[in-house]
């Protein structure tokens, strides 16, 4: 297959590039309607509504809630029953993210003025969370793993996982992943339901006070609809990546890395961006060769040719600016110096530095959180983290003489605003 080739120096260079990373993620007036009634039933209906729409959209035949709530011991026995070579790489992924989530954990911290005045942040954990998790054949183990551990590390008391098993079919690496995180509760439910459940609250499952996770079409309009009754992580698009390549990788390497993203769905995205335009070719002819031993052959292609690119630019300046400019979920620096690079990239989810850092690492195992901006969003969102689960609470303990002084102050700015009650509540501490 032959991916689309541009140069920065084409005419409509940039035209093309923005209708190559325009992505809507807009539900249709279907899925919306949809997806409103569904909350709306889970809103008035609680339990019934859930196990109705379990009962027709995962062809479960339960009657209860009760019957939908997978108990702990069960996550413990698919711990215990995965072969060693998995439960041993689950559990060494999970000590990797655990140790970098460790270091993102903010702390409380105040000062105190000259006046005596106190004046800080205090940083609480969030009471619960809901986790998201996508189930039946399309089931991420990884995704339980980099979104409950970090909410765990930042100690959220309860963590509440819903995720659905059509037709009875559950997935044992996804419960292992559970209990190695240490998820509290888990619901064989999923979809708008799911969220609608977690939002609002029901007889069996309370409320939540944030929803994190992947999920379909469907579960990205409810989280988007029940913001603001709950906060959300993102509302996520296909998956990206962008290498950023100096000419001086082997090109296999590179022609899987974009394989790599491209085989997630038809609609993700993955681009090279290189100065050489003899390596660009070189890239072109790994992809055919090593497209046809891909199991996800169709999906590659189909992604590839609809959202992929090749772009040759002037230098590595050029190249970084463009880096800049798409702010990719994934970049990739295949360049001899990293480090030299780094400080020039303003936008990027998470940036993987060198030849030997496959973005695929950072999927699994490397540490970092692989919840990350997509659509352009890196330009002022960052990846999921401890922060996330945390509040801060400002903080002010004024002293008698403080609160004098700066009821001066604030008496004299609400007036000006024609806010009375204000100014006469501080004034109230003004000390003659």
């Amino acid at each position: 297959m032959k991916i689309q080739q541009l140069s920065t120096q084409d005419q409509n260079f940039w035209q093309q590039l923005d209708a190559l990373l325009a992505w809507d993620s807009v539900s249709d007036e279907a899925v919306f309607a949809t997806v409103n009634e569904i909350i709306n039933h889970v809103r008035r209906r609680g339990d019934a509504a859930v196990v109705e729409y379990t009962q027709r959209f995962d062809r479960l035949q339960v009657s209860s809630m009760q019957e939908l709530e997978i108990a702990p011991e069960r996550l413990q026995v698919a711990l215990a029953n995965l072969p060693n070579v998995q439960r041993t790489a689950l559990q060494q992924a999970a000590e990797r993210i655990r140790r970098y989530a460790e270091h993102q954990k903010l702390e409380s911290w105040s000062y105190t003025e000259a006046d005596g005045t106190l004046l800080g942040q205090q940083v609480t954990a969030l009471d619960r969370v809901g986790l998201y998790v996508p189930g039946g054949k399309a089931a991420y183990p990884s995704s339980v793993l980099m979104n409950a551990i970090p909410a765990k590390v930042a100690g959220v008391p309860e963590l509440i996982m819903v995720v659905p098993t059509p037709a009875g079919e559950v997935n044992e690496l996804v419960l292992a992943a559970a209990a190695i995180a240490g998820v509290d509760r888990v619901f064989a439910i999923g979809g708008a339901q799911a969220v609608a459940a977690l939002a609002y609250g029901t007889a069996s499952i309370p409320q939540v006070d944030k929803i994190v996770g992947p999920g379909n079409i469907y579960v990205a309009t409810a989280k988007r609809m029940v913001f603001g009754a709950v906060g959300i992580d993102m509302i996520a698009g296909p998956s990206e990546i962008l290498v950023v390549c100096d000419g001086q990788t082997d090109p296999d390497w590179i022609a899987m890395d974009l394989f790599s993203q491209a085989e997630h769905d038809e609609d993700a995205q993955a681009i090279l961006v290189s100065p050489d335009a003899s390596f660009i070719q070189a890239v072109q002819a790994s992809i055919e060769k090593l497209l046809p031993t891909m199991p996800r052959q169709a999906i590659i292609t189909h992604s590839l040719s609809a959202r992929g690119a090749l772009i040759q630019v002037q230098d590595m300046d050029e190249a970084i600016q463009l880096a800049n400019y798409i702010a990719p979920e994934h970049l990739e620096l295949s360049v001899a110096d990293p480090q030299a690079v780094l400080p020039a990239i303003r936008h990027a989810g998470a940036i993987f530095m060198g030849r030997y850092t496959a973005e695929a690492l950072g999927d699994y195992c490397a540490g970092p959180n692989h919840v990350l901006p997509t659509s352009r969003t890196a330009r002022f969102s960052s990846p999921l983290g401890v922060y996330d689960f945390q509040k801060r609470s400002s903080l002010i303990n004024c002293s008698a003489h403080a609160a004098s002084d700066l009821g001066k102050l604030a008496s004299v700015l609400a007036r000006g605003e024609g806010l009375i009650a204000h100014a006469n509540s501080a004034e109230y501490r003004i000390q003659n």
